[in-house]
């Protein structure tokens, strides 16, 4: 169960303890993560699909609902198994098994999943302003990326002040939607009957597809399996097995609450739009004004405010997502403000394009439709899934067993099937519609179609034929490189920041320079993946392990040389963690690589030196290396 990766958002890593408690305190320190999880299942893209479900077909597609609450359930325990086994998100652990061509097409396909959940945030949460407060669509769109600066500063505050901001959220939902069922008065008996499965074509199995997508939301398996990893644990075995089973009550109690939410929204629109005749409301804005035409103020008032509350909660989550995925599969790590910035321009686009071009009403369509891609997408999260959690020399005695790998795999063939059945029938509704259409697909959508099955079937099959192939495809840091006799000039306390790349050598040749053998030298490394970024600094999961081995080979090797050197490990922003080791350290010289980065690489990647050198009261010697 040995990975060497970089750490999942590792600035709040380990930052809840759940050591030396007993009872309930042990199992309130890991309630959570589920929570974060469970936004994305009652997130406004789940309402489309609730209250077209619900409006056009009655109860009958609560089975379907309460289906997908069941995958759901054993999907997400596999990610948050996985996290806490290997110590590696989802995306990580893809990335230790693909290739870097694999990967990247992964992280494309994760990354439009991603967009496809913000998108229907950000038309939820317009659809909210503009219906409480008359905000025109198009200016609630817009105002939406000012969430940027809540999350942020969420964050910040610590990962239990977040956790605490979307219970809120889920609070107000649940209250909102538990007044909601006094005032519809739905048919108890028609809601049994909808639990009992029955056949589905056409246009319920446009909704049903869209229903699962909506509810088990690919990168919330990429989440989950980096949440679990807030919470430090005792690495042994029991200590494993003890941090698995909390895991799972939180994840049984959160996703249920999510599921009595999501069949809430349905049983709201069968009960008030399909008993009364309204067989085809689609629209969230018609919801709202059918509510308040049947049932008067409160109803849609309540509406409006758990519909801006979900949009508000599921948006934080998919910005935690959209970093893991960078950072998992192609180690791509930008500033967090501007990572979500162009995560959420992404999403506005489309919007915006829709509301100008094909008004207000296509709105509700393009939620829909925003669902359906996540759905098809979810299938390359979900295979790998299954994989890595059934790999018994990399997961040990906590591999899952033969039961529930044929319940895994039983639950991928379902997803998959059904999205290549809405792919054939809507492939065969374009072909009908038009000549033109024909060709059109013939030319662009058939290779699209075949590259992505294609893709599938290596995903689903590289495992089993190289499944002995247990050396990671890419070692995120490299190792460390080979230090030989160096000269030295006088100091006394040197820190030296380490990066792994070929500049260290140079970076310790000058600090020796100014300090000799008398002096000490403190060798700097800083964990800034997406987990040290948002989970905290006290870390013993794989990946930090790894870094820690690798920057001991440096240690070691300047002893050789009868140097006196150690080394310190830094969480989060590089910045502000050299900063603090040097004033904890009492270092009286830096010597800092630097990567010659253009003003356009500064933006995107941040200027750690000139931060460093603003944060400090000592010199700060800057070595250049060749820049690309």
């Amino acid at each position: 169960m040995s990975d060497n990766h970089n750490e999942s958002l590792a600035n709040v890593h380990s930052s809840v303890s759940t050591e030396n408690k007993t009872g309930w305190r042990k199992f309130l320190a890991f309630i959570g993560p589920a929570y974060l999880i469970s936004v994305g299942y009652m997130d406004p893209g789940n309402w489309a699909t609730d209250i077209a479900g619900g409006s056009a077909f009655g109860y009958r597609l609560i089975w379907i609902l309460f289906v997908s609450n069941l995958i759901a359930l054993l999907l997400q325990s596999l990610s948050a198994r996985l996290g806490i086994v290997r110590g590696m998100d989802l995306a990580q652990a893809s990335k230790h098994t693909y290739n870097r061509f694999i990967n990247f097409c992964l992280y494309i396909l994760a990354q439009i999943a991603i967009i496809a959940c913000d998108l229907a945030e950000i038309i939820g949460m317009a659809i909210g302003l503009n219906l409480l407060f008359h905000l025109p669509l198009i200016w609630g769109v817009s105002l939406t990326i000012t969430d940027t600066v809540l999350m942020l500063f969420l964050m910040n505050k610590g990962m239990r002040k977040l956790e605490g901001f979307i219970i809120s959220m889920i609070f107000i939902i649940g209250i909102s939607f538990l007044v909601e069922m006094f005032i519809v008065k739905p048919d108890v008996v028609a809601i049994a009957k909808g639990f009992m499965p029955n056949m589905l074509s056409g246009d319920a199995l446009y909704l049903a597809i869209g229903i699962i997508g909506a509810t088990v939301m690919p990168h919330n398996l990429y989440l989950h399996s980096s949440l679990v990893q807030t919470r430090k644990i005792t690495r042994t075995d029991e200590g494993i097995r003890s941090a698995i089973r909390f895991n799972v009550f939180d994840t049984v109690i959160a996703l249920n609450v999510a599921f009595v939410i999501n069949a809430a929204i349905l049983i709201l629109a069968a009960s008030a739009f399909f008993t009364n005749g309204f067989f085809k409301v689609a629209e969230i804005q018609d919801a709202y004004k059918l509510l308040e035409h049947i049932f008067g103020s409160l109803a849609p008032v309540l509406f409006a405010v758990a519909l801006i509350a979900s949009g508000q909660s599921s948006t934080i989550t998919g910005t935690l997502a959209g970093q893991i995925i960078m950072e998992g599969h192609i180690n791509l790590r930008i500033e967090p403000w501007l990572r979500r910035l162009l995560t959420r321009l992404m999403a506005i686009v489309p919007a915006v394009f829709t509301i100008l071009y094909y008004g207000e009403t296509g709105l509700g369509n393009l939620i829909i439709l925003s669902q359906v891609v996540l759905s098809l997408q979810l299938g390359f999260a979900v295979v790998p899934l299954i994989h890595f959690t059934s790999d018994k020399k990399k997961m040990g005695k906590f591999a899952i067993d033969l039961k529930t790998k044929i319940l895994a795999w039983a639950c991928a063939i379902i997803i998959i099937g059904l999205n290549a059945q809405l792919v054939v029938q809507q492939l065969g509704e374009w072909v009908h519609a038009s000549h033109s259409a024909a060709m059109w697909i013939h030319f662009l959508v058939e290779p699209v179609i075949f590259a992505v099955v294609a893709l599938m079937l290596y995903v689903l099959l590289r495992p089993l034929l190289f499944k002995h192939k247990d050396q990671p495809t890419y070692i995120p840091h490299g190792l460390a490189t080979v230090i030989d006799e160096l000269d030295a000039v006088k100091y006394h306390h040197i820190a030296v920041s380490i990066d792994f790349s070929q500049n260290d050598t140079e970076s310790i040749r000058h600090a020796i320079m100014q300090g000799g053998k008398h002096a000490v030298y403190t060798l700097i490394h800083v964990v800034e993946t997406a987990g040290a970024r948002y989970y905290g600094n006290e870390v013993l999961d794989q990946e930090t392990q790894s870094d820690v081995d690798n920057l001991q080979r440096y240690v070691d090797a300047m002893k050789k040389l009868h140097y006196n050197a150690n080394a310190q490990i830094g969480y989060g922003s590089p910045a502000t963690a050299i900063a603090d080791i040097v004033r904890k350290e009492g270092v009286d010289f830096i010597v800092m690589g630097s990567h010659g980065h253009k003003a356009i690489k500064d933006l995107l990647f941040g200027t750690t030196v000139n931060k460093v050198r603003h944060r400090v009261q000592v010199p700060v010697l800057i070595v250049k290396a060749g820049g690309k």
